[in-house]
């Protein structure tokens, strides 16, 4: 199982992210050597015990003369198979310290405004990930169930961040291979079990190593924050306006702290916290996906169809339950009717599971899933699992893993050395999260292994002299846990925290009138909540 912070596609498009549950994993901060400087703070870190961390220091004014052509270039738009919409292909230098170097050929999607009154520019979306794709969420969600207002009066707008989808897509594991690594054991119990873990994890990254090496070194979230800085020129706009959920608010804040005069209406849905290092953000994320399956488990044992319990059953008691189905799967796994033969083991039913945090709204499919599967029937489970790692009914899988893992790689230094380092930390881990905790904290070992060293490290954005920036945070937010969106806010010299009181992952369109206003508000009149709003 791998982590990432946004939720699955299936749910994304109805109402939004971050998608990409995947399931965890995770992210985030990022900064290239030589693409911006990293300053000393004095701000201490408590929670990752360092003496400082450091401010993401922004870059010159001056679009430098090599980048002049990129700059400058002009999109050439064309009809491309979503009526309404248009799509173009943008330059972007490979390497931005040498644009010499090579090109990288990024996809571009456009909707024009809708309405007849002035245009307030082009609103960029993303929907998190890292490696979802931009513009699929603009074609299937964002350009036809934004808010009519705001489609009314901005030019919706997305791009694939490089290395995502169609914009030089990371290429790591074929098809069959990923079935492979998805069902991997990541509950080891014993060392022969380990091994496997750590052979699974090296295959991948060989694999990504192998296929895609020009690009590897080159999909920081600093690299496509420049490159967003390039489409904005591209699209004609003075500053960026922009709507970024999940993995997509790491993105978002990193291009303030890089172009704060640059800043226009941003909103940072579901928000990371650039301060943290790999492990720490696992470990909160670990008690994020607890805290939302508790939730999840007081709405079950109070419904007749709970298959955790009934009335006076306690929430431990419901997690033991469900920790004892997965032993079972363990050793047992249950058919599914997959024409690939694949049976649900306990790698995939977690992972099902996990999915079906990401959003309240999938609380009654988990819950059918799972009586399901306690028959002996492991499809619907399955089929949550598969939405998670955007697995299709053909058996195919978008790159969405394989450029989580090269982003987040990049971004910041692994988590974990190796295994001997990990059973260090496995009990802070099972502690956090009784019923996930343990295999959170092997899905961390990803990056142990990858074939490039991370350019990043955590740091601080401030974003000085940015225009008001409204950061959201949900109360009980799986994947992004709330105090990650209560940090960004206090980090952003302009940051404005709106809190929506609530479950899932991300606040706007998922059913809060207050929330929806209050952005709506800010997106078409520039008026940011007041900081503190909290929301039901």
């Amino acid at each position: 199982m791998q982590t990432r912070s946004s939720p699955p596609r299936s749910r994304t498009t109805a109402r939004l992210t971050a998608a990409a549950l995947v399931t965890a994993a995770l992210l985030v901060s990022a900064c290239s050597p030589g693409s911006s400087s990293i300053r000393p703070s004095s701000a201490a870190s408590a929670r990752t015990g360092a003496a400082s961390v450091p401010d993401l220091a922004p870059l010159p004014r001056a679009i430098p003369a090599a980048l002049a052509p990129y700059y400058t270039q002009r999109l050439t738009w064309r009809d491309c198979g979503a009526p309404g919409f248009q799509c173009a292909t943008m330059r972007a230098p490979l390497d931005y310290e040498r644009p010499g170097a090579g090109d990288v050929r990024l996809a571009v999607s456009r909707k024009a405004a809708t309405g007849g009154g002035k245009r307030l520019g082009s609103l960029l979306v993303n929907p998190g990930g890292p490696g979802g794709s931009a513009v699929a969420y603009l074609q299937q969600y964002a350009g036809l169930g934004y808010p009519a207002e705001v489609r009314a009066r901005y030019d919706m707008v997305a791009m694939d961040p490089r290395g995502v989808a169609r914009s030089e897509p990371v290429q790591c594991l074929d098809d069959r291979q990923m079935d492979t690594y998805t069902q991997t054991d990541v509950t080891p119990d014993d060392r022969a079990e380990q091994n496997a873990v750590v052979a699974a994890d090296q295959k991948f990254a060989q694999a990504c190593g192998a296929r895609s090496a020009r690009l590897l070194r080159h999909v920081s979230t600093v690299e496509a924050a420049r490159d967003m800085d390039i489409l904005r020129a591209a699209m004609g706009d003075p500053k960026l306006n922009y709507v970024g959920a999940s993995y997509g608010t790491f993105l978002g804040a990193t291009y303030a702290g890089l172009f704060p005069s640059r800043v226009g209406r941003v909103v940072l849905d579901g928000a990371l916290d650039p301060s943290l290092d790999s492990r720490t953000v696992n470990l909160e994320q670990a008690e994020g996906f607890e805290t939302a399956f508790q939730a999840f488990t007081e709405d079950c044992l109070r419904r007749t169809d709970c298959p955790l319990g009934r009335r006076g059953t306690t929430p431990k008691q419901a997690a033991d339950h469900l920790r004892s189905f997965f032993r079972k799967l363990d050793g047992h796994p249950a058919p599914t009717g997959d024409r690939d033969g694949r049976k649900l083991g306990e790698a995939l039913a977690t992972t099902g599971v996990i999915a079906a945090m990401y959003d309240e709204g999938a609380w009654g499919q988990l819950r059918a899933a799972l009586t399901s599967a306690t028959k002996g029937d492991g499809a619907a489970l399955l089929a949550l699992s598969d939405s998670y790692y955007e697995r299709d009914a053909d058996g195919h899988y978008s790159n969405l893993m394989m450029a989580n893992n090269a982003v987040n790689c990049l971004d910041l230094p692994p988590a974990f050395t190796g295994p001997e380092q990990l059973r260090q930390a496995q009990s802070a881990f099972e502690k956090a999260s009784p019923v996930f905790g343990e295999g959170l904290a092997w899905t961390s070992l990803n990056c142990a292994y990858w074939p490039v060293r991370a350019t990043g490290e955590p740091h601080r954005i401030t974003a000085r002299g940015a225009a008001p920036i409204v950061v959201v945070g949900t109360t009980r937010d799986p994947a992004t846990p709330y105090r990650w969106a209560r940090s960004l806010a206090g980090q952003l010299s302009s940051g404005h925290l709106l809190t929506y009181a609530g479950d899932g992952h991300t606040a706007f369109l998922r059913g809060s009138t207050c929330v929806d206003s209050a952005i709506d508000t800010y997106l078409l009149h520039g008026t940011p909540p007041p900081t503190g709003k909290r929301c039901p």
